[in-house]
């Protein structure tokens, strides 16, 4: 089986570029979307998280829990905004080393703005055999570039709900 290591999509959100981006770049923020992210300790939750900023990303599939280590990568407001993941453990992230990175990016359509998630596997240096049979383990019997298509998709069609219905309020 052929490894996938970069899986994205993208959604219309009837709002600026600049709001989505606002929303997005708050990982605080992010379990208000994502179907396993429960939020994330930053220095400050209720601003954009900066070009270097480094969170903790607490994350939840089941009753699994675990927390990770992230330091963003991008942030180009109303453009894009990226973050890599580098330590993951239950309780705090202990273990390091590469594994995700994530990036949104945030294109004007006409009066609205194409957001797309994109998820990258940085396990590169992991023998594919090694990182299939520990993604079935992790995942319930799915790679992680099919399980993060659908993840994906879910987050943004919960950031288009909720971004829509406060722009109408």
């Amino acid at each position: 089986m052929v490894r996938r290591f970069t899986v994205s999509d993208s959604i219309v959100i009837e709002v600026p570029p600049e709001v989505a981006y606002e929303a997005v770049s708050r990982p605080a923020q992010m379990g208000r979307w994502s179907p396993e992210n429960l939020g994330a300790t930053v220095p400050a939750p209720d601003t954009s998280a900066p070009l270097g900023t480094t969170f903790e990303g607490r994350n939840k599939r089941g009753a699994f829990r675990w927390v990770t280590r992230c330091t963003v990568t991008a942030a180009d407001s109303g453009r894009r905004f990226a973050f890599r993941v580098h330590a993951i453990g239950l309780n705090r992230p202990r273990l390091r080393g590469p594994i995700a990175t994530w990036e949104y990016r945030f294109e004007p359509e006409g009066g609205a703005t194409r957001v797309t998630e994109t998820w990258t596997d940085d396990r590169r240096a992991w023998p594919s055999a090694v990182a299939h049979a520990f993604d079935r383990v992790a995942t319930g019997g799915r790679t992680f570039a099919d399980f993060q298509t659908d993840n994906i998709a879910r987050t943004l069609r919960n950031l288009k709900r909720e971004l829509e219905a406060e722009s109408a309020s």
